[in-house]
This record gives C-alpha cells, sequence and structure tokens, in this order.
C-alpha cells in the first residue's frame, strides 16, 4: 500500500530552524509533484510548497525565502528546510504525493508533523 511517513518536526525558537523529510513507499516516486502543506489549530490547511518530478519549485508567499523544498528520487524523500522560523508557522506539516499523470489515481497524504515555534 501507499505510504508517506513524515518526519522531523518538533519545537524550534524563533528564528531557528528545522528539515522535515517525507519518506514514500507505494508509488512510482519519479511520477509524482511532492508538497509540504500545514494546517493550524482554527485553520484551514494551506499549501507551502511542491517540487515537480523535474525539480521545478514553488513556495507560498509567507516562507518565500525562507523554506526550500528538494527531493531525492533515489531515496523516494522529499525534504523540507524551514529556517527563519516564525510563530506563525507553527502547525501540523502533511506531506502529499500529486500524480502527473491521471491514470495513476489519486493524490496521497501522509499522517502529518508537528513543529511548534516558541515565541
Amino acid at each position: 500500500q501507499v505510504r508517506l511517513v513524515e518526519s522531523g518536526g518538533g519545537l524550534g525558537p524563533p528564528g531557528g530552524s528545522l528539515r522535515l523529510s517525507c519518506a514514500a513507499s507505494g508509488i512510482i516516486f519519479s511520477f509524482y509533484a511532492m508538497g509540504w502543506y500545514r494546517q493550524a489549530p482554527g485553520k484551514e490547511r494551506e499549501l507551502v510548497a511542491t517540487i515537480t518530478t523535474d525539480t521545478t519549485t514553488n513556495y507560498a508567499d509567507s516562507v518565500k525565502d525562507r523554506f526550500t523544498i528538494s527531493r531525492d528520487n533515489i531515496k523516494n524523500t522529499v525534504y523540507l528546510q524551514m529556517d527563519s522560523l516564525k510563530p506563525e508557522d507553527a502547525a501540523v506539516y502533511y506531506c502529499n504525493a500529486h500524480p502527473l499523470m491521471k491514470y495513476l489515481g489519486p493524490d496521497y497524504w501522509g499522517q502529518g508533523t508537528q513543529v511548534a515555534v516558541s515565541s
């Protein structure tokens, strides 16, 4: 079965750094664009960053120039390097896999990893 397993969350101070990882299995990883989304209490889930199969990236304005998404197609893993953390970055972060060919099926989601930022 398909699994997306996030790790690397935790507590960091404002201005600090964390690196999130998402290990994928059960999919042909190179056929999927990957993304990170986050959801804070009382708020809707929002896009943080995405990376395509050819490593084109895009970012939410709120994290641009602070976060970096990358992928390793050998390890089937996508990363989110989070620098210059702000209190508003606190959320549960979810890994997403989006197929580039529709016949491959639906999007897949990980279970989430919590990021907390002290103030």
